[in-house]
């Protein structure tokens, strides 16, 4: 069989100040029965726009409520309610776990889904794959679907109010995107799409790493400023779209399957995905021997940014040999990304590169000028 490349998107992605207020008018191709999914926190700082505009265009709102992870209880759980209230569409608002739970149910029933971020945190919204979790929030498996989701929404005003810190997690899941897409081009692996990278899938990828070093700082101002500016739109669509696209038909590789490990040990379960991420992307560089200015200027950036590159900031250290070989187990698993990377990569190589993130990252913060890592407390869930 003749080589494939593969390239998926969602059907329609809509992005802009106030856009919340539109949503009927997207989700009217879709279905008349919408079951809208949320945590009470995310539906405190949306219920206004949605009653009001689904009052003007005569849909009922009916909500689920959501909390912790997407899991496979959740999942199943979220079907049954689709079955037995007859809905045609559902709605994933907030973050990465709901709008996942939210694909996986709609997949599962066979009805069209939807994702509404209420923040710029990660790369999920657009993916036609769910990340699947324990209730205790490690990793279980990813879920791959036949399409991508039918329409994704943010509304950038929901992003310059939300917490900083959660476009900052963002930054770290969309910047691992290029730094994967390369490796993954270099080697034999599929991407999540199903083929080889798509030449399209890998210049978004590379695009998205553009914008980010060239928006990121001005969009942390602008949420700072709880307001939208053309460098918190480039930004958005960076950590959503583009990423989004670039990592399911670029390819992910070490970075993301060191994140999947390290939710293997309880002391990061308070993290953000993206902070996760960006440990394994700094020790992805470091693994396959980048060039150490790139390096150098990858820690500097991230730390600037307010991402973690060390294991301290994550709850560990290079003496916890117990915790970094269960991390290096799990990122290595024969289903995981890794092997994307182009040479063989075994769990003492993993070990091998957090040990180095730890040294390299000090050494660099230290001879910029830059403050030195703080130890994170893991609050659990």
């Amino acid at each position: 069989m003749s080589t494939q490349y593969a390239f998926s998107s969602p059907s329609r992605y809509v992005q802009g100040k106030n856009a919340l207020a539109e949503l009927p008018t997207y989700l009217e191709p879709l279905g008349t029965k919408p079951l809208l999914i949320a945590d009470d926190t995310v539906w405190g700082l949306v219920d206004g726009t949605i009653e009001s505009s689904f009052a003007e265009a005569g849909l009922d709102v009916v909500r689920e409520s959501f909390s912790g992870f997407a899991t496979p209880e959740t999942i199943d759980g979220l079907v049954s309610t689709i079955e037995s209230g007859g809905h045609d569409v559902i709605v994933g608002l907030g973050g990465g776990s709901a709008i996942d739970s939210a694909k996986a149910a709609g997949h599962k029933a066979g009805i069209k889904w939807a994702s509404i971020p209420t923040a710029a945190s990660s790369d999920a919204p657009t993916s036609g794959l769910s990340v699947v979790y324990t209730a205790d929030g490690e990793f279980l498996e990813y879920r791959f679907f036949h399409k991508n989701p039918d329409l994704v929404l943010i509304d950038t005003q929901l992003v310059a109010n939300a917490p900083v810190n959660f476009l900052v997690a963002g930054i770290g899941d969309a910047l691992a995107t290029w730094v994967e897409a390369r490796a993954t081009a270099r080697g034999t692996g599929e991407t999540m799409s199903g083929g080889r990278p798509t030449q399209a899938g890998t210049a978004l990828a590379h695009l998205s790493w553009e914008i980010l070093h060239e928006n990121a700082f001005a969009a942390l101002d602008a949420v700072d400023a709880k307001t939208v500016t053309p460098a918190l739109e480039a930004v958005v669509e960076a950590n959503t779209l583009l990423s989004g696209l670039g990592f399911e038909a670029g390819g992910l590789a070490a970075a993301h399957a060191i994140h999947d490990g390290l939710t293997a040990v309880p002391q990061t379960h308070g993290l953000a995905h993206g902070q996760k991420v960006n440990v394994g992307t700094l020790a992805q560089l470091i693994m396959e021997g980048a060039d150490s200015d790139e390096i150098e200027d990858f820690i500097e950036f991230t730390t600037r940014v307010g991402l973690p590159n060390t294991l301290t900031e994550v709850g560990l250290s290079p003496d916890d040999e117990k915790e970094l070989q269960a991390v290096a187990k799990a990122a290595t698993v024969p289903e995981e990304t890794i092997h994307n990377m182009p040479f063989p990569v075994t769990p003492e190589m993993v070990v091998d590169a957090l040990r180095a993130v730890e040294a390299v990252s000090r050494r660099v913060r230290a001879e910029r000028g830059l403050p030195e890592p703080k130890k994170y407390e893991a609050k659990g869930h």
